[in-house]
C-alpha cells in the first residue's frame, strides 16, 4: 500500500540497519524487562578496523587456521552483541533485542547480577586509545533514541561500569557528556556496588 510506513521494530529487530544473525544468544528470563544499555568497544585484530573480523567473531566464523595468533585464540569464544557501529557509522544488528546477547559476561548493575538478561549491548568499532568517529556518535545517538522509545531503558552505561577491574570499555575517549547533554539516561557510576 502506497504511503504505508515501515515499522521501526519487528520482533526486536531494528528495521533500519543491516542484519547478520549470531547464534550466540539465549532467551531472556520470563517477565524480564530490557532496562539497560551497555556500551562497548571492539577492534579485531586489536587496533585494526574494517576487517570484518568482529562479524566473524559474533557468528562463530573465526578460523582455527588464522595466521594471527590472537585471532586463533578466539575460535572457541561464543560471544555477541546486539549491535555493532562501524567506524563509518554503519549499524549492524546480530541478535534480536528481545533476546539476551552474550556481551557483558560476569557483570552487575543496581544490585542485579548477569546484565545480559536485562540489557542491550552496543559495540563501537574502536579501542580504549583513540577517539570514536563523529559518524559513530551520530548513529549511536539515533540508535539510543530508538531503543529508549521502544524499551523501558532506565540507564545507559559502559562495560567498564558493570564489570570494573575486568573491563575498561568503551574507554576514556568515549564522550559521555555528549550523550548526557542530549537528555539520555547516562549512568557512569559504579552501580555494581549497590
Amino acid at each position: 500500500m502506497q504511503g504505508e510506513q515501515k515499522p521501526v521494530w519487528k520482533d526486536g529487530w531494528l528495521q533500519q540497519c543491516i542484519h547478520v544473525l549470531s547464534p550466540n544468544f539465549s532467551r531472556r528470563p520470563a517477565q524480564t524487562e530490557v532496562s539497560l544499555v551497555v556500551l562497548h568497544n571492539i577492534s579485531l585484530p586489536p587496533f585494526e578496523y574494517g576487517q570484518q573480523a568482529v562479524q566473524r567473531l559474533f557468528t562463530n566464523q573465526i578460523d582455527a587456521a588464522e595466521p594471527d595468533d590472537f585471532m586463533r585464540s578466539l575460535t572457541g569464544l561464543r560471544v555477541s552483541s546486539h549491535f555493532l557501529l562501524d567506524r563509518d557509522g554503519t549499524i549492524i544488528q546480530f541478535v534480536s533485542c528481545d533476546d539476551a546477547a552474550f556481551h557483558a559476561g560476569i557483570s552487575r548493575f543496581n544490585s542485579r547480577d548477569g546484565c545480559n538478561a536485562f540489557s542491550i549491548g552496543i559495540e563501537l568499532e574502536g579501542c580504549d586509545f583513540e577517539p570514536f568517529t563523529p559518524s559513530q556518535y551520530t548513529q549511536l545517538y539515533a540508535l539510543l533514541q530508538m531503543l529508549c522509545a521502544h524499551y523501558p531503558i532506565q540507564a545507559i552505561t559502559g562495560h567498564q561500569h558493570v564489570a570494573p577491574g575486568r573491563k575498561s570499555d568503551p574507554g576514556h575517549f568515549f564522550e559521555w557528556d555528549m550523550l548526557r547533554s542530549n537528555g539520555l539516561p547516562i549512568m557512569t557510576e559504579y552501580q555494581w556496588l549497590l
